[in-house]
């Protein structure tokens, strides 16, 4: 099972001092979180993609060729990478060639995106999302999976006799993960293609969640891929932890309360009750995270949400010392004597190579 942080790159007002960081020091602070990552033992570093502010995370695969550089085992991904309205030419050959920069260590996470007013800014309408989604990224896997395509659809240019270069790593793309908080036909989408499904598992309650997950698995049964339990998921999740619980719930409170996602809405009571946020001591994070386990089944990647709402970059350090020294050993160790026999392996690039070295091409294709 695999372990990581996502960052959404926002910048936010410390509500404790008013202090609003500049773009410039706020991506610094992202590359040092990354970096913060790898040191204290975690195995994944995600960024979302925004084009608009607060946010600042505009061109993930620069940032993340940047990260590699400075990293050896840390794998890179994205938490979201818009299918909808970036091109999947583009996509294809920026994240092939992340690839090749960082050794394989790279894979990445479709999505739609939350914020209606990028599709007309990249020449979209929102109310294609679904079929744009469906149709670029059927695109995009035919550019990484052939030498030489021809195609036409409904939303870009024709392609005639097109190679995308460079080609993917050892021939074997990025693994995808698609991600959705409340969409069906993309949890559909991830089990047709027998890709990883990861819901963001942030806003909404357990519930929600589980009907997302159970769905991909039983499609992805479905579709012939294996059965529901060997589907590859992932799950995010917020945390802020000091080593005592009250001292948590009181430093975190002016963050929650004027965070620009959830802020001036439910209590931090309310929503750590209804939602999977968790503030508090390291142990309290360790049992709610393996409780997840309890509506999703096991799982292959979790990712946490730790650099949000203003913090700051010295208190999200401290941040990632707890959960690599405190809370990741424990939860390695419980999820892996939890584990049954028979439940696939996070993916990487190396166990992808050896797979597709081991079945024949003409199934490959299939």
């Amino acid at each position: 099972m695999q372990f990581g942080i996502f960052t959404v790159g926002d910048v936010t007002a410390d509500p404790t001092t008013g202090r609003v960081p500049s773009e410039h020091e706020r991506i610094k602070a992202m590359l040092a979180i990354a970096q913060k990552a790898e040191e204290v033992g975690l195995d994944v570093f995600a960024t979302g993609e925004h084009h608009n502010p607060p946010f600042v995370p505009s061109s993930p695969t620069t940032m993340l060729g940047y990260i590699a550089a400075r990293t050896e085992n840390l794998i890179l991904s994205t938490s979201t990478t818009l299918i909808t309205t970036n091109d999947p030419v583009k996509i294809a050959e920026d994240f092939a060639m992340l690839q090749h920069v960082a050794d394989g260590r790279v894979d990445v996470m479709m999505g739609r995106g939350n914020t209606g007013p990028v599709y007309p800014w990249f020449g979209k309408d929102i109310r294609d999302g679904i079929d744009l989604a469906i149709e670029n990224y059927a695109l995009l896997r035919r550019l990484w999976d052939e030498d030489t395509v021809t195609w036409k659809g409904k939303f870009r240019t024709p392609l005639q006799s097109f190679t995308s270069t460079p080609r993917p790593l050892d021939g074997v793309a990025p693994f995808v993960w698609h991600g959705s908080i409340r969409s069906p036909e993309i949890a559909e989408q991830a089990a047709y293609y027998g890709d990883g499904f990861f819901h963001n598992h942030i806003f909404w309650p357990a519930s929600h969640t589980e009907q997302m997950v159970n769905l991909y698995r039983q499609r992805y049964a479905h579709y012939g891929h294996g059965t529901p339990e060997q589907a590859i998921v992932g799950l995010g999740g917020q945390v802020f932890m000091r080593k005592n619980s009250q001292d948590a719930v009181r430093e975190f409170r002016p963050y929650f309360d004027n965070a620009p996602v959830y802020g001036h809405g439910p209590s931090l009571e309310e929503f750590t009750s209804q939602t999977p946020l968790t503030v508090g001591s390291p142990q309290q994070v360790i049992e709610r995270t393996l409780s997840f386990r309890d509506y999703v089944g096991d799982y292959q990647r979790q990712l946490f949400l730790m650099d949000h709402a203003g913090l700051p970059l010295k208190t999200v350090l401290e941040q990632l010392d707890l959960l690599g020294e405190e809370v990741v050993p424990v939860l390695r160790k419980e999820f892996a004597n939890l584990r049954p026999a028979g439940i696939p392996d996070a993916p990487t690039h190396p166990a992808r190579v050896a797979a597709a070295r081991e079945t024949p091409k003409e199934e490959t294709q299939a």
